[in-house]
């Protein structure tokens, strides 16, 4: 019987004790402020949101490349009847996707890769990957795996929310006058990622609270009473994060219910205060 082994990149926002349990391997993207390089997945969140904030310049991410992926293909290769299960941010917001294929294609040895596009990012990508790794853990073939986490990536709705349009206008995604005056407005986009694993708006109101009443109702149509597994995460402000999180859990059949910190790469584009909420039937794997 095959040995499965889980790989993914920084991006999926896992706490390192999920990362320890189950062997999962991390390959890093970068995060550049100016000269200074950092590995995502060493990057603690508090520093990175310290520094975003006091930086006047927004940094910038790069991707992993396709050796950095082979040089982690290679090494689980070479223990026998191994199967790599890897999953990755979506490939329309980042060419990981890409380098992993790549790398895969370059490896000349016979191995049993199945690389997965994860359509999502943070933990909408970690709760695959972990999905993945419990599976795993419980003796699951790869196909088994692969449909289940297929499937949960279907059913699975993410929003989020940002407390500033100040980083999507230094990120080039909206016009300075539209940031200003959505901020004097006090316009608080929702946003969320299609099928296609693209960022879209869903919807635009005005304050805060009423943004998150909005998601619950948005979830609440979609789910209904039945039993879902929720995942808030959050980048430098528990405070929204907490409150978010008790108007779900008020509203829906929550049946498990978890924090998690946005990282840096996702962070850097998504800014501070960032808030989504991850929701998914319960699935038994």
């Amino acid at each position: 019987m095959s040995k499965i082994r889980i790989v993914t990149d920084s991006t999926a926002d896992l706490p390192a004790e999920v990362y320890q349990q189950y062997g999962i391997e991390i390959v890093s993207l970068k995060v550049h402020f100016g000269d200074e390089v950092y590995e995502d997945k060493d990057m603690d969140p508090d520093f990175f949101y310290q520094k975003l904030v006091q930086s006047s310049k927004l940094p910038t991410t790069s991707q992993p490349s396709p050796v950095d992926f082979l040089e982690v293909y290679k090494r689980l290769n070479e223990t026998p009847d191994t199967s790599i299960i890897s999953i990755h941010l979506s490939s329309a917001m980042s060419g990981t996707y890409q380098s992993a294929m790549l790398a895969k294609s370059m490896l000349e040895e016979k191995a049993d890769i199945t690389i997965i596009d994860g359509k999502s990012a943070s933990y909408g990508t970690g709760m695959l990957v972990k999905a993945a790794a419990i599976g795993a853990a419980n003796g699951k073939t790869r196909d088994e795996i692969v449909d289940y986490v297929t499937k949960l990536r279907q059913e699975t709705k993410l929003y989020f929310l940002v407390d500033t349009l100040e980083y999507l206008h230094k990120g080039g995604r909206i016009a300075k006058a539209s940031a200003v005056f959505g901020s004097l407005l006090n316009i608080k986009p929702i946003l969320g990622i299609d099928d296609e694993g693209e960022v879209y708006a869903v919807d635009r109101v005005r304050g805060q609270k009423r943004a998150m009443n909005r998601i619950v109702e948005l979830l609440k149509q979609q789910y209904g009473d039945k039993e879902v597994s929720v995942n808030i995460a959050y980048a430098d402000k528990k405070e929204i994060c907490d409150e978010l999180g008790e108007l779900v859990k008020q509203s829906l059949n929550v049946k498990s219910y978890s924090n998690s910190r946005i990282g840096s790469v996702i962070g850097t584009h998504a800014g501070t205060g960032a808030t989504g909420v991850f929701v998914s039937p319960v699935l038994d794997i």
